[in-house]
């Protein structure tokens, strides 16, 4: 499956958790939460230092979220994708995505091969706002660079 496939198949889930969701109302992962919400998704927040966000329960872990969500996306530093993954495979979540806007993002060599390891599918970077329909203008130009670059995903 291509990744364009993938990041397709994980769009078209209603049930999704995102792995940390900060507790800071205006940092970033808050953001891709509300639109998540915003859009129709049933989205479980995960911060273990959290008990709520923005009034929702907020769970520990993945294998806490009942019932079991359809995909994950990861929002973490690379240093804990790995356990995430595996916290993953132990629920049953059988796709995730790992966010990357630039630089290194939630993405780790080992936590994609633990991916293949489980059978998961995996979104290795990008954006979701990338493709997300009728985004803001930021988004769509980040999108156009990736695509004028030769990185975007056909």
């Amino acid at each position: 499956m291509t990744v364009r496939q993938q990041i397709d198949d994980f769009l078209a889930l209603k049930r999704i958790a995102i792995v940390g969701v900060s507790r800071t109302g205006t940092d970033f992962t808050r953001l891709v939460y509300k639109e998540f919400v915003k859009r129709g998704y049933e989205v479980a927040p995960v911060n273990p230092a959290a008990q709520d966000i923005e009034g929702r329960p907020c769970y520990a872990r993945v294998q806490d979220i009942q019932p079991p969500v359809d995909g994950v996306l990861i929002m973490t530093a690379p240093a804990v994708t790995e356990q995430i993954v595996r916290d993953c495979a132990e629920a049953g979540v059988r796709r995730v995505w790992m966010h990357r806007g630039e630089g290194i993002g939630a993405v780790s060599d080992r936590a994609l091969e633990l991916c293949q390891e489980y059978g998961i599918g995996v979104v290795p970077g990008f954006c979701p706002y990338m493709f997300l329909s009728e985004t803001g203008f930021f988004h769509r130009v980040h999108g156009f660079l990736k695509k004028m670059g030769g990185t975007y995903p056909n």
